[in-house]
């Protein structure tokens, strides 16, 4: 349904969708779908764009379950989300060793493993942090 994507979109949830709406209402505007039937400026209309609201929110948090769960099952199998590390944990200890040994900057270790110097930034807080 188009119109379940519309509202996904304009909204979050249903109580978003009713207080879009009040505020078309009183700019004495109304809603009219070229696709479905409905329309805002009548009674049966406001219910019908409340119905598709509620359940483009419910399509919505059923989605984010799924996810969820999805997630932890991964998780549970040993694998983890995200971008594989740009270094290596072998590399990321020769980075800090050279930088609290003084030998290099950040900005010079960042250059020297071909990585930008906020990826040498980072590991050196939480390193230095943990």
């Amino acid at each position: 349904m188009f119109l379940a994507m519309v509202l996904d979109r304009l909204s979050r949830s249903l109580q978003d969708v009713l207080t879009i709406m009040d505020r078309v209402q009183e700019k004495k505007a109304g809603f009219r779908s070229l696709t479905e039937a409905i329309d805002t400026t009548s009674p049966a209309g406001r219910m019908m764009m409340q119905m598709v609201a509620s359940f483009a929110e419910f399509e919505r948090a059923m989605l984010k379950e799924r996810t969820k769960i999805g997630l932890d099952a991964a998780r549970e199998d040993g694998r983890i989300g995200g971008r594989k590390p740009k270094l290596k944990p072998q590399q990321q200890q020769e980075i800090l060793h050279l930088v609290r040994k003084g030998k290099k900057t950040a900005a010079d270790a960042a250059r020297l493993f071909g990585v930008h110097r906020a990826t040498v930034t980072r590991l050196l807080q939480r390193k230095l942090v943990a």
